[in-house]
């Protein structure tokens, strides 16, 4: 008897459900608007169905305690844990800036313009407008013992794509396009189902001497420069962009900083009473 199975099969199988999936909401659905809808949703749910259980996944506006709002975005990965309340209100979720691990426009090609911008330029776009929010964090009470805020988490940045239409030096187009994202812009992974997958290294770290949590995640982003972009053979997009994205969730952020409730009561005139 085998006692063994092949990773690399229970890999591509996964692969290939995906890959079929998308091909059927290219096809067959033809409105642009129920289209981008269906791509969406495929990802969400494939994404649902593989990250552990402690990170949601949803299309929806960030928003922080001053009561800014991001643009509507694709895929948010985001904390319930910590982030005790997530609001729903006609068909559109809004999640508290300090829940957000990950946020990704999703797109059926890397090629392509919204306007003025190619799509990578738009979802730096998009992602700047949640890094851009505040974010709150506060101390937390672990084995019985009071631990200071931690500093501000980084947020992750991406794009996702069925295909590839760019017809020369694919690689150097696209990390072209990624080099001209700058600041909160700037964008960490991608995938594209039927191309590869990429993440991009940076060189840069956060300045530990700053205690403004907010100035020194945001000087971290202004500062730091594309060293290196790698990208994925194609027959292994999704499960390399699965292990990369995961690999960043749970050792790169670990577990988000808790929000300062009191920060958000007082925009309905309440002051929290901290002790207890």
């Amino acid at each position: 008897m085998n006692n063994k199975i092949l990773i690399s099969e229970l890999f591509n199988s996964l692969q290939n459900q995906m890959i079929a999936q998308l091909n059927t909401n290219r096809e067959f659905i033809l409105h642009p608007g129920s289209k981008g809808d269906s791509l969406e949703n495929v990802w969400i749910e494939w994404l649902r169905k593989y990250l552990p259980s402690r990170y949601c996944v949803d299309k929806a506006i960030v928003i922080d305690s001053n009561g800014e709002l991001s643009h509507q975005i694709d895929l948010v990965i985001y904390d319930q844990q910590y982030t005790p309340f997530v609001f729903s209100q006609n068909g559109i979720i809004y999640i508290p800036a300090e829940g957000v691990y990950a946020v990704f426009e999703v797109k059926p090609d890397i090629k392509g313009n919204v306007g003025e911008n190619n799509f990578i330029e738009y979802a730096g776009s998009k992602i700047e407008s949640v890094r851009r929010l505040k974010r709150t964090s506060v101390n937390i009470i672990n084995a019985g013992v009071q631990v200071p805020p931690r500093p501000l988490t980084k947020i992750l940045g991406g794009i996702l794509t069925s295909t590839n239409n760019y017809t020369h030096n694919n690689n150097d187009t696209i990390e072209e396009h990624l080099k001209n994202l700058k600041g909160l812009q700037t964008i960490e992974l991608g995938c594209i189902v039927d191309y590869g997958a990429f993440y991009v290294n940076y060189q840069g770290e956060e300045n530990k001497d700053e205690k403004n949590p907010q100035k020194r995640i945001t000087e971290y982003y202004e500062m730091r420069n594309i060293e290196k972009v790698t990208f994925s053979e194609k027959q292994n997009s999704l499960v390399t962009f699965f292990l990369q994205l995961t690999r960043y969730l749970q050792q790169g952020i670990g577990t988000i900083a808790a929000i300062d409730l009191s920060e958000y009561a007082k925009n309905v005139g309440f002051t929290i009473d901290e002790k207890i």
